[in-house]
């Protein structure tokens, strides 16, 4: 949980961060939640703010509260968050490439031969 600066208010940042570490497999899952109040101190932020990120968490299914110990990542999270990710890049942006694609002149088959290229750079 580094990088928290940009222009989305705070709570949904932290709510990205914790989100992104999930996907990448730095927070697993059963795997216990930095503590509110350790993020709070961190980051220099109130803690009101970090208890509704994680209340969002919750609320989505994402994390659960062990009372007494703290929050933990829930058992298919990251395949949740996969799910839904997947559905926002097809939506958001293969739907608006291929709109802009199309309105340039591109074919399927240059688009593919374009996206094995980028995809092979990547790796």
């Amino acid at each position: 949980m580094e990088n928290l600066s940009n222009s989305l208010p705070i709570y949904i940042r932290i709510v990205k961060e914790i989100k992104d570490l999930v996907l990448s497999g730095v927070l697993k899952e059963e795997e216990q939640l930095p503590s509110t109040t350790y993020i709070s101190s961190k980051f220099d932020i109130n803690i009101l703010t970090v208890n509704k990120a994680i209340n969002i968490l919750v609320d989505e299914g994402l994390v659960y509260k062990k009372r007494g110990i703290g929050m933990f990542v829930k058992k298919g999270a990251k395949n949740q968050l996969i799910k839904e990710r997947r559905e926002t890049f097809k939506q958001y942006y293969v739907k608006a490439t291929l709109e802009e694609a199309k309105r340039i002149g591109y074919t399927l088959d240059e688009l593919k031969t374009i996206f094995q290229d980028a995809y092979q750079e990547i790796k």
